[in-house]
């Protein structure tokens, strides 16, 4: 009889981890451990995601419940606090009985606070907690490039910190839980407005009749150049709104950054602006696009001064 790896002392060599949510950035980021020779048993509400996990030998679980027999330490990538809620059953019965004797590391952006309450429901219920939002998107993803926020208990983290080497090139101790959240906020108020200020300085050059390829070439040759610069501005000329860090999602998170900021009580005028930008972008429809898709948002502004 196979005996409970939540029964075993520490991190034993070759045990098997558990990964769920095989999304944008879940699915690259389970090839990178699979790849890596992580022993992976993974899962995800839609079963066709785990297919190319399986062609890179991990194992498909049937169940969230099968991926926690399986394994004593299970990643979650979840879109939403709805969503982790939903799968592991936080509210029933089944819950304690899925967490217990377990290290649950969610690697999706919550709220703070949220994450702090879940951390004390699994605490209560048995088990450990560890925060690792990522600061990155799909590419970064494929790459093995992303950078983790780790926030929890110490001797959690450390138990946790290594096997995350193939899918960040990072990892970042920022504390307590709620910390690592409130620091990927403030990663993302960055990106942002960031990125809002480069699709306007691409509107405002093509308005002007300049020529897109070089506006890129005299900001990769200045001191804006930076990844996302490299990776963005070809995708605004060429008009590519492949997902790579969906616009809906960037909505969301201006949002939580205001909230924090409200809570802190602070202003945050430039954020609150980009945010009115992606929520027009993602009325337009473009929520599953990819974030530059907030520049339709500007051009339907300047439409609309132009026919005034």
């Amino acid at each position: 009889m196979m005996t409970n790896v939540s029964e075993r002392p520490g991190a034993a060599p070759g045990e098997e981890i558990g990964f769920v949510g095989l999304g944008v950035m879940g699915q690259p980021m389970a090839l990178n451990l699979a790849k890596a020779g992580t022993r992976l048993v993974v899962w995800n509400r839609s079963p066709a995601a785990g297919d190319p996990l399986r062609e890179a030998g991990a194992t498909v679980a049937v169940s969230v419940e099968d991926v926690f027999e399986r394994a004593r330490i299970v990643i979650l990538m979840l879109v939403n606090e709805m969503v982790l809620d939903e799968v592991l059953r936080r509210g029933t019965p089944d819950f304690a009985k899925l967490v217990s004797g377990h290290i649950v590391v969610s690697m999706g952006s919550n709220p703070p606070d949220y994450s702090r309450g879940l951390a004390a429901d699994i605490l209560a219920a048995g088990g450990r907690y560890v925060e690792a939002p990522v600061s990155g998107s799909r590419k970064p993803a494929e790459m093995g490039q992303l950078v983790a926020l780790l926030g929890g208990d110490p001797e959690a983290v450390s138990e946790v910190r290594p096997l995350l080497a193939p899918m960040c090139r990072e990892t970042i101790l920022c504390g307590p839980v709620g910390n690592a959240l409130l620091m990927k906020l403030t990663v993302n108020l960055y990106l942002c407005t960031m990125l809002a200020g480069l699709a306007e300085a691409a509107h405002f050059a093509e308005s002007n009749g300049l020529d897109l390829k070089t506006f890129q070439a005299a900001i990769d040759s200045g001191p804006m150049a930076s990844d996302l610069t490299r990776v963005k501005i070809p995708k605004l000329i060429a008009q590519d709104f492949s997902v790579q860090a969906a616009t809906a999602d960037a909505f969301n998170s201006t949002k939580l950054i205001a909230e924090a900021a409200r809570a802190a009580n602070m202003a945050s005028p430039v954020l609150d602006l980009c945010s009115a930008l992606y929520g027009e972008s993602v009325e337009l429809g473009n929520g599953r696009l990819d974030m530059v898709s907030v520049v339709k948002a500007i051009e339907v502004r300047t439409a609309a001064l132009r026919r005034n």
